[in-house]
């Protein structure tokens, strides 16, 4: 297959140039990006990409809790689609590549082979997935999770930001009404295709333009409060304190200790912390922080979350004070699919494409996918290893590279 012919009369943009367009809706002060689940520039940028979708000749719609798709209906209607593309929402001050690199990888790969091969045997659909990171709401693949039947409706109940706004009524805000859900299980998709940014310094470091993904970490995620009692800073002597925070500081000393000697893939995170009433004269009367695990070995990731929760009942009992390690997220390590990474590594080779075969520690929705479906993810290098901020780079010759190859894969899932 040669995805140049004929590149040159259509219409396509550049991929930066797609990259910058995206990256306009939630731009932030720094440079970054900022599309939580459900806020107006989310919506924004979904309404932004259904337009494009339909420009490009697609076929569009929305789905129950905002999953976008764009589809190029196939000759063989009856048979599975072929799916690709990633997550438009971003952390608090993100980068412009995240998730967002996915959906355009898709939307270009599409065009091109449209304007090349003309129709498909098999439907070929983009989707901007409506949620990935947890940013805004204690929960996360709230896109692929309803999609792949991992979410109903009932797992969004009681959640809310930190505003007090529920997911309910943040998604009714939105125009996708709670009442009006029906169910987003698709049981029609024969391969799901993931290009994303690597996030990491591997790919970069030995030289490679690509990575092919075989495993993804698991992860657990927690949110662990300490109940003391707040008293005044300058009257309380330091034997009679119950400091919510300075037991917290005791287990989060902990937690990167024991993530240290337990073995050298896993990683622990301590990314929040919020202690109550939170002023310089009060001693804090609780605190509350987050705890992000990661290891691709779900043994050694259970057995040192045990010894955590072990840990913070030590600390219970040791201070006279509550320690509540409330788990909310778990994903469980994914093999994706032997035969596709195959695929990618014989693709990458005939196209003389620098490719390594690697794990990814970040959490993606592929992962969630690939118990579902046959899974394939891609990755192209993170400049400096930069990732989650507005430094995150990818140059446009690199971003090239994945498109690439995942033009070909489709070509080879769709048409072939």
């Amino acid at each position: 297959m040669n995805t140049n012919t004929g590149r040159d009369q259509i219409n396509i943009p550049a991929n930066e140039e797609l990259i910058e367009w995206l990256a306009s809706y939630g731009k932030t002060k720094d440079g970054g990006v900022e599309r939580l689940l459900y806020t107006e520039a989310w919506l924004s940028a979904q309404n932004a990409l259904k337009e494009r979708m339909e420009s490009i000749g697609l076929t569009s719609r929305f789905d129950s809790v905002g999953n976008l798709f764009g589809r190029l209906e196939g000759s063989e209607p009856e048979a599975d689609c072929v799916l690709t593309g990633s997550h438009i929402d971003t952390v608090r001050n993100g980068g412009k590549y995240d998730g967002a690199y996915g959906i355009i990888a898709g939307l270009i790969a599409v065009q091109r082979l449209m304007n090349e091969f003309g129709r498909p045997k098999r439907s070929i659909e983009i989707v901007s997935l409506c949620e990935e990171e947890g940013s805004r709401f204690p929960i996360t693949f709230w896109g692929s999770g309803h999609i792949t039947g991992r979410y109903g409706l009932e797992d969004g109940s009681n959640i809310q930001d930190h505003n007090g706004i529920s997911l309910y009524e943040a998604m009714k805000a939105c125009g996708f009404d709670p009442a009006r859900y029906t169910s987003p299980v698709r049981k029609d998709i024969h391969r799901f295709f993931e290009c994303h940014i690597e996030q990491g310094i591997v790919l970069e470091k030995t030289g490679s333009a690509l990575g092919i993904v075989r495993h993804i970490v698991g992860q657990k995620r927690f949110t662990i409060k300490v109940n003391g009692e707040s008293n005044h800073a300058g009257t309380t002597p330091m034997p009679f304190r119950k400091d919510a925070l300075a037991v917290s500081a005791d287990i989060i000393h902990f937690i990167t200790k024991t993530a240290a000697s337990t073995h050298p893939d896993l990683v622990a995170t301590v990314g929040q912390i919020r202690p109550v009433p939170n002023v310089p004269n009060v001693i804090a009367g609780e605190a509350l922080f987050t705890l992000d695990v990661r290891h691709q070995d779900k043994d050694i990731l259970q057995e040192y979350c045990e010894e955590i929760h072990r840990y913070c009942l030590h600390c219970e009992a040791a201070y006279l004070m509550s320690v509540d390690m409330k788990p909310w997220l778990e994903v469980t390590p994914a093999e994706l699919d032997p035969s596709l990474f195959q695929l990618a590594c014989h693709t990458a080779d005939r196209m003389n494409i620098n490719a390594r075969t690697i794990i990814s520690g970040a959490g993606h929705d592929a992962q969630v996918f690939a118990p579902f479906c046959p899974t394939s993810l891609l990755f192209v290098p993170s400049r400096n290893g930069r990732s989650h901020c507005p430094e995150e780079y990818t140059p446009p010759e690199e971003l090239e590279k994945g498109i690439e190859l995942l033009t070909s894969m489709l070509y080879q899932s769709a048409y072939v």
